[in-house]
């Protein structure tokens, strides 16, 4: 049995103007197949070599898959749809199977514009992909369908077409016996511009302990599992030294949720070495952060070299102003811990609510400035369809075209701006922001990796804009001020409202708190922390005592 897995191709101008991501969910994918007898799996990125239609179709006619397995964003959902369209032309007899977050989620509208999609995973696909398979190998596709949990399909009857979705499957309960197939990506394709090095995206954790009502991660995972921290660097150590990964960015929403597992993965990188080996990089809370100030050298000294901070700023306006205060003084002190432990801090800044204007946008550039960050990203709020914000703003909401739903797009158009002033005023602020880094912070932070590092980054930066590729200003047309004016954005307005369908989920993971209440955040920006015990105390503890001692070694 052949099976073809495919990354849609897919750009927007965002993440990727620092380099190209490995698809890591084609990596665990293909080790759980694999792993359970099916040795016929090849991936396609067609997104990484941007593989036109035309030659996608050449190369799936050849190979004639039995089954192609595509994943989908939010933002890569039309794509996704075309990818197994053009599977279903060249070859009807394979079975097209749709998965990722908004397929789970949004079975309802992919199953109804996209009818050639045979079967939708809803959920972590590792074991109902393989379930899917087999019914396949066996010869009981289509008739035992109904049998597969967790997945989604059209069924005709004599009342015509109905879409059935089979009870929800369970979540993988054993992480740690998941074993990704690294080899089946190209690792010379997968570089990390800052760092011109080869990049990995590992997860130590799925899900979130907390249930906030604009994000989607909990929903989606379900459970918050952590996996063994050694088993983690297992995996690490095979990518440096088997694929040649210099640097990785873990997967997880905020891996330090679970201070304990987090510091027992930092002891795990330096007992083997890694350390010297790899950097990395994260995306956590302020809140974790002040937690954890003493444990900060630690971390860095663990290879932490990056951290992106989930920051409340000026577009929170739920806040009142006490709050907002408070928030803006942890916001500054957490930069400045992290800078003083040498590592790198991001910064962002969620814009582009009903609520902005142009004094709020300014209110963010005066914030960067304050807080001095090393990097500071504007991203334009994107309310997933799938999630109770969405519902609440639905007033709000007038554009359904997934494919802009990517942070770049303005989704939510101000009550006091144009679409494009909104653009353009984005933009001066990253100009004004990274002129003052180029002439006046980058070239004089240091000799070491961390100098070298900012440099990578403003390199990045330069390059996408080079190229028109950064917040896919090319396609827009904007050219600066002059031409905010006449930005188009291309929306495609036939597209109408679709919801998604969320009630099996919500009963799993919200059991047993009630969702959070709602609060505009950038990811990254929750409150809450977990119970932590007398052992996590006692780690830490340790730590510190071998850092102090250390220390005192280093100054006799």
């Amino acid at each position: 049995m052949r099976i073809i897995l495919i990354h849609p191709n897919y750009h927007s101008g965002g993440a990727e103007i620092a380099g190209n991501w490995p698809p890591a969910w084609a990596a665990y994918i293909a080790g759980a197949l694999k792993s359970n007898g099916f040795t016929d799996v090849q991936f396609i990125d067609a997104m990484t070599d941007d593989i036109s239609d035309e030659n996608l179709a050449e190369y799936l006619a050849a190979q004639k898959p039995d089954m192609v397995g595509v994943t989908s964003i939010t933002p890569s959902i039309y794509k996704a749809e075309r990818t197994l369209q053009i599977a279903k032309q060249v070859n009807p007899n394979c079975v097209a199977v749709l998965g990722g977050v908004h397929a789970t989620f949004m079975y309802q509208q992919v199953l109804t514009e996209a009818p050639w999609v045979d079967a939708i995973v809803r959920g972590e696909g590792e074991e109902i992909v393989v379930s899917l398979a087999r019914t396949i190998e066996e010869g009981r596709w289509p008739r035992d369908r109904a049998e597969v949990q967790g997945i989604a399909y059209i069924e005709q009857t004599a009342e015509g077409a109905k879409i059935i979705a089979t009870p929800a499957a369970p979540t993988v309960k054993d992480l740690d016996a998941i074993s990704p197939d690294w080899g089946i990506l190209d690792w010379n394709k997968y570089r990390y511009i800052p760092m011109n090095t080869r990049v990995a995206i590992p997860n130590m954790a799925r899900g979130c302990p907390f249930t906030c009502s604009f994000c989607s991660q909990w929903k989606f995972w379900r459970d918050y599992r952590v996996r063994d921290p050694k088993k983690v660097v297992d995996e690490i150590q095979e990518l440096v030294e088997k694929y040649q990964v210099g640097f990785f960015i873990l997967a997880d929403e905020e891996p330090t949720i679970n201070r304990k597992k987090f510091i027992q993965f930092c002891e795990e990188l330096i007992a083997r070495g890694l350390n010297k080996k790899v950097q990395w990089g994260i995306n956590t809370r302020v809140t974790d952060i002040l937690r954890d100030e003493k444990l900060l050298k630690f971390y860095n000294e663990a290879g932490l070299m990056h951290v992106s901070l989930g920051t409340e700023a000026a577009a929170q306006l739920k806040l009142d102003l006490f709050n907002k205060e408070t928030k803006i003084a942890d916001n500054k002190k957490a930069i400045r811990l992290l800078r003083e432990a040498g590592i790198v801090t991001e910064a962002q800044f969620i814009v582009g609510l009903d609520s902005e204007t142009p004094e709020t946008l300014e209110e963010t550039y005066r914030m960067a400035k304050d807080w001095a960050p090393d990097l500071a990203n504007w991203s334009m709020y994107t309310p997933w369809p799938f999630t109770p914000l969405f519902k609440e703003l639905s007033d709000k909401v007038e554009v359904f075209d997934f494919d802009k739903y990517n942070f770049v797009t303005p989704i939510i158009k101000p009550a006091a701006m144009e679409r494009g002033e909104l653009l353009d005023r984005v933009m001066n602020n990253y100009r004004r922001f990274y002129m003052s880094k180029a002439f006046f912070s980058y070239p004089w932070s240091g000799t070491g990796r961390r100098r070298r590092y900012l440099l990578g980054c403003l390199k990045a930066f330069l390059k996408a804009g080079f190229e028109r590729k950064f917040y896919d200003l090319g396609r827009v047309g904007y050219w600066g001020p002059q031409s905010k004016k006449k930005v188009d954005f291309k929306f495609d307005t036939t597209r109408s409202r679709a919801v998604g369908t969320t009630a099996d989920w919500e009963a799993n993971a919200d059991r047993s708190r009630k969702a959070q209440p709602t609060i505009v955040s950038a990811c990254g920006g929750g409150t809450e922390q977990m119970t932590e015990d007398a052992e996590c105390a006692a780690l830490q503890a340790k730590v510190l005592d071998k850092a102090d001692g250390a220390n005192s070694v280093s100054r006799h």
